[in-house]
């Protein structure tokens, strides 16, 4: 299994990646991790990214690719793995593209979990997180038991700054303007799978499989 994940924030994404990464031994590589691991290494590449991130800068595509390539190159990729977080725009698409057809290992997918806007809207602005612990309650879609208290731990849940009304909107009209061209570009190599993320979380997880088992090995 070798496929990009796409979703916006809120699509409920993390939960499904944790579903496959569970059910099929593969691993799911998110470039945030990559880039916070390698700075804390002080690898070659962590270094360089480290330089940029000070300095006010993005962190360069060949540095993300050169941590990707890094990443791919472990045992424990064998069994396949789920690209999170990258790419984000079509020239990052293409580098990827090109960086793993050198290696063998081409996409075989890239798949949208898809969510309305206004749905969207509805489920970030209405997270809470715990203070504590760090678990994610929705007071419309996964309450707590008792109001405002985490189930796991009985720390108190709070909401992030960045998930006001305003915020929210603005990330995911960013979010929307990005994806949009990647969900063209690899609709037009025939490799984009569409997800329903409205439905129950166990028939979105039932079509993950469903769309998984279609693939070439």
């Amino acid at each position: 299994m070798r496929i990009v994940l796409l979703g916006a924030p809120g699509s409920g994404k993390g939960t499904q990646a944790k579903q496959l990464v569970d059910h099929y031994g593969v691993v799911q590589i998110s470039t945030g991790d990559l880039l916070r691991a390698a700075v804390a290494s002080g690898s070659e590449l962590g270094l360089a990214a480290k330089a940029a991130m000070a300095a006010g800068q993005l962190v360069s595509d060949d540095i993300v690719l050169g941590m990707i390539k890094e990443r791919l190159s472990q045992p424990d990729t064998q069994r396949g793995y789920i690209l999170d977080g990258f790419p984000r725009n079509l020239a990052q698409a293409a580098a990827l593209d090109t960086l793993l057809d050198g290696m063998n290992q081409s996409l075989q997918a890239a798949i949208s979990l898809e969510v309305p806007f206004d749905d969207l809207m509805h489920r970030l602005t209405d997270r809470q997180t715990c203070a504590n612990c760090g678990a994610i309650f929705n007071r419309s879609t996964h309450p707590s038991a008792v109001p405002d208290v985490c189930d796991l731990c009985g720390g108190p849940l709070v909401q992030r700054a960045d998930d006001n009304a305003a915020t929210v909107r603005h990330r995911l009209t960013v979010f929307e303007a990005q994806t949009a061209p990647l969900i063209a570009y690899y609709q037009n190599q025939g490799k984009l799978a569409r997800i329903d993320g409205t439905r129950p979380i166990d028939e979105i997880t039932a079509k993950f499989h469903e769309v998984l088992a279609g693939l070439s090995r």
